[in-house]
């Protein structure tokens, strides 16, 4: 039994934050975010607006587009580092209930940036051991909730989003999704963290806000990043006896366009293998990867068979990639 990656869906927040409007908040320009990141604007949840609302609208469309039953799902895993509650319930049980599926099995993951990719090598896993027939994977972020405004370094790049996929059981090989790596560094944790309100540095009333928003040291997580994801890309393609040539579309972690365009350049990869959203969503972490690929579908270039590489990188340190065909309609 192999596991098969079958359909796409995300969620996009209708607010826009655009680069203009963040000059007006803090001391930047559009010419210096649009140069140092590729962003021009962002997307903003509403206020009442949670992650699991997001999570739910995105999911709704994987398994509408999946050709199964709502009520085949028996997994529902959400990579998130901005849930509903801290920690607990899970996103990932609020989604379910939401959705009418309270039977199922449901957790959250914590791997910031590469999210996606963790949760697809969970599907992957249950599938193959046979524990699971149909895995609803979701990478879902309201990063407005915890970035800090006044802090040009990490407000500019994020934004909200969602994106879903449903993973299935599959018995065609060709199907399958071909390999997966994911890897971390924790010495390297300081590079990107929330340092408040856990046990290593429990809440305390003076503690100033700002330790409950994304702290980053930016220099240092960009040139790591470069070098880290290059490493593992080549090191898939490698380990698959494929081409870069092979791929049809590269996703990548919609981060920072100077890093996808220096992984791409690395990679000898043309310009229309690459897709690019970080423009328009800026960073939505664990939901980048999925956003990004559902554009793709959504404008009809994503089809049956075409080969995807995908690859991030985020807090932790964490790192990813996945190799695998689209193997929905």
């Amino acid at each position: 039994m192999y596991a098969a990656f079958r359909s796409i869906g995300a969620y996009v927040p209708t607010k826009v934050l655009t680069n203009e409007e963040l000059s007006k908040m803090v001391d930047t320009t559009d010419e210096w975010i649009t140069k140092r990141t590729g962003i021009k604007e962002r997307r903003i949840a509403a206020v009442n607006e949670t992650t699991s609302d997001m999570a739910v609208k995105a999911a709704e469309k994987a398994i509408e587009r999946s050709g199964i039953k709502k009520e085949d799902i028996d997994m529902i895993v959400v990579a998130t580092i901005s849930p509903d509650y801290f920690n607990m319930p899970s996103t990932a049980t609020v989604v379910a209930h939401k959705m009418g599926l309270d039977k199922v099995t449901a957790f959250d993951i914590s791997a910031a940036c590469t999210g996606f990719i963790y949760v697809l090598s969970i599907a992957k896993a249950f599938i193959e051991s046979g524990m699971k027939k149909n895995v609803l994977i979701i990478g879902a972020e309201k990063m407005s909730a915890i970035t800090d405004y006044t802090d040009r370094g990490t407000c500019i790049l994020f934004g909200d989003g969602a994106g879903a996929a449903v993973i299935c059981a599959t018995e065609d090989k060709s199907e399958a999704i071909t390999d997966l790596h994911t890897a971390a560094d924790g010495s390297l944790g300081d590079f990107l963290m929330t340092p408040d309100g856990g046990t290593g540095n429990p809440h305390q009333a003076e503690l100033k806000a700002e330790a409950s928003f994304i702290q980053m040291k930016g220099n240092e997580t960009f040139k790591i990043a470069v070098r880290t994801l290059t490493n593992d890309v080549v090191e898939i393609l490698a380990d698959n006896n494929t081409k870069a040539s092979d791929i049809k579309h590269f996703i990548p972690h919609q981060a920072n366009y100077r890093i996808i365009k220096a992984v791409g350049d690395a990679l000898k990869l043309e310009k229309e293998q690459v897709v690019l959203t970080v423009h328009k969503y800026g960073n939505t972490s664990g939901a980048s990867i999925p956003m990004a690929m559902n554009d793709l579908y959504e404008e009809g270039k994503l089809e049956k068979g075409d080969l995807m590489l995908l690859d991030a990188f985020g807090g932790g340190l964490t790192w990813g990639s996945a190799l695998l065909p689209f193997a929905g309609k």
